[in-house]
């Protein structure tokens, strides 16, 4: 009698797993997950990852698979995703190293290494293919393409130009044409169930509020592509003001056409949208810190700690907008998995927003103050002056301090330099860094607001296992510890610096630190004194009156004391 019960317990639990799976969607998603968990656990059962069985033998074509991204997908698809079938890379030829030579390389990024060390064998389940988004055909072999038509099911489209600063021309090639070659070859792919398209949560400035949908564009692509191909370089200059209207640069412009090019394919094509905000080095995985480029905030961070950048344009209790690169690919992973899962198709693309949302809590004053004291206690080797930089609220005063902090030491420095026969390169660098500087101002002189509806929502159908393996919470990110793996992760990566020197770094920051404050008490205060004193009869009266601690100043006391 007692196993007749057992058994009928066991029968109603799995008819229950049965069940969880194929209910509608309700609006307490996380407690039907819970109860999933909870009954394999009664079963006894071992609970393995939905998301690997959901990829089990497929095979997946990468676009961008050398960008910071891009990397880091393909390390964490092949590290978490075990039972994938192989993972095509499109790679270009760069300076005149192959695919090949460029996939080897990557595999010696400290990236890898818990693949190199724990599970060596997955590495031959990348598959570089040659190619570029700027062809036809993304200018792969026949042969191999036509592998691809056969074997792919699920392609990620990473491939841009990240340059916000790009002319527009560069822009409308790479992001909104090349997305239209990558969709062009996606149609002939046999077996398709998810092509993920990666945009920016930026590109739509005329909305206050960003929803998880592909809102109309400014104009036709279409149109745009088409006038850009038969029009000069100069031409689509003297026109970018116009057809960017409210965009700041050619990036979210060109990235918002594109959108409109992938929507165009649903439902035909298993398409969607993934927005992430500006992505900052990893949190946790596969290494804390881990970035590869000076793109966006960490270039800031560096250029401050070594005393090049010391002012920018900033509404300081505005909210810092980021997401960790391995959180973004967490959700990225998920995504075909979660789509696909569904009951039914939604009757519109599927977009998500990869941003905090309405539960980001950290300004970007908090973000410049944790910098700063992570530079003190982490300096660069070799700065060119004492990294005390800030922001400022005002845009004039912001200006004024570029002149001072920025232009004229950059032209000090290289007078000194043509003095001594060495090449100039300050100026060239502060103009490189004005350009970046003006750039990024577009994120942190506004408030953004997303809607986050659909990102939260993948975890909820994530049993115990996947929700472990693949993290999507940013609530959990601590702030300085986060921001200190990154200012480390910038010094170690980018910079190549190794924390052995650190002794030394701080020798220097400290000679720097006196020579900073002699400078500035000089340049800002007693060289001004001294002028009014010499040229200000009425101001040179009032300050002898401050007696034996004027006399002592420097040039102002002989200002002030000497007769006639």
């Amino acid at each position: 009698m007692e196993s007749m019960c057992n058994m009928l317990h066991y029968c109603m639990l799995y008819a229950c797993l049965f069940l969880t799976d194929h209910l509608p969607i309700s609006d307490d998603e996380a407690g039907r997950s819970e109860l999933k968990c909870y009954m394999i656990g009664n079963t006894g059962g071992k609970m393995n990852s939905e998301v690997n069985e959901w990829y089990k033998g497929r095979n997946v074509l990468v676009t961008g698979a050398s960008g910071l991204m891009g990397k880091v997908l393909i390390e964490k698809m092949l590290y978490s995703v075990p039972d994938i079938g192989c993972v095509y890379a499109l790679v270009r030829s760069k300076r005149g190293k192959t695919p090949e030579s460029r996939i080897e390389d990557m595999w010696k990024l400290p990236l890898f290494s818990r693949i190199r060390e724990e599970k060596p064998h997955m590495m031959k389940k990348l598959v570089p293919v040659s190619g570029d988004i700027m062809y036809d055909n993304l200018g792969i072999d026949s042969k191999i393409l036509e592998q691809i038509y056969d074997e792919v099911s699920v392609v990620f489209h990473f491939a841009a130009s990240l340059r916000l600063e790009a002319p527009l021309k560069e822009g409308l090639e790479m992001n909104t044409k090349g997305t239209m070659r990558v969709l062009d070859v996606a149609k002939r792919i046999k077996n398709l169930v998810s092509f993920v398209h990666l945009s920016t949560a930026f590109c739509y400035p005329d909305y206050s509020r960003m929803a998880e949908k592909v809102h109309d564009p400014p104009a036709n692509p279409h149109e745009v592509l088409q006038a850009a191909s038969w029009l000069t370089d100069e031409q689509v200059n003297l026109l970018t003001p116009t057809l960017l209207q409210s965009h700041a640069n050619s990036y979210t412009y060109s990235k918002r056409l594109a959108e409109t090019l992938v929507k165009e394919q649903y439902p035909e094509l298993p398409v969607c949208v993934v927005r992430p905000s500006i992505v900052t080095p990893s949190y946790k995985e596969p290494v804390e810190g881990w970035v590869d480029n000076l793109n966006g905030p960490v270039g800031l961070m560096v250029g401050a700690g070594k005393g090049v950048i010391r002012s920018m344009h900033c509404i300081g209790h505005y909210h810092a907008e980021v997401i960790p690169v391995d959180i973004a690919i967490n959700a990225i992973i998920v995504i075909p998995y979660y789509i696909n899962s569904l009951p039914e198709r939604s009757p519109e693309i599927p977009v998500f927003n990869l941003t905090s949302g309405d539960d980001r809590d950290t300004t970007w004053k908090e973000v410049l103050d944790v910098g700063k004291a992570t530079v003190r206690k982490y300096p660069f080797e070799g700065p060119l002056w004492y990294p005390d930089g800030n922001i400022r609220h005002n845009k004039f005063i912001h200006s004024i301090c570029v002149l001072f902090f920025h232009i004229l030491p950059a032209y000090l420095i290289d007078f000194l330099m043509l003095i001594f026969g060495q090449k100039r390169f300050m100026v060239r660098i502060q103009n490189r860094i004005s350009v970046g500087l003006e750039v990024l101002q577009y994120f942190t002189t506004r408030e953004w607001w997303f809607d986050t509806h659909n990102f939260k929502a993948l975890s909820t159908r994530l049993n115990q296992v996947d929700t472990k393996t693949f993290p999507m919470d940013l609530k959990i990110i601590e702030v300085e510890p986060y921001i200190e793996s990154c200012m480390l992760g910038a010094k170690m990566f980018c910079l190549k610096e190794k924390l052995e020197n650190l002794s030394k770094a701080r020798l220097q920051n400290n000679i720097l630190y006196v020579l900073d404050l002699v400078v500035t008490a000089f340049v800002f205060y007693l060289l001004p004194l001294y002028l009014l004193a010499t040229y200000v009869e009425p101001f040179r009266m009032l300050l002898s009156f401050g007696g034996p601690f004027v006399r002592y100043l420097p040039l102002v006391g002989k200002a002030v004391f000497t007769e006639g």
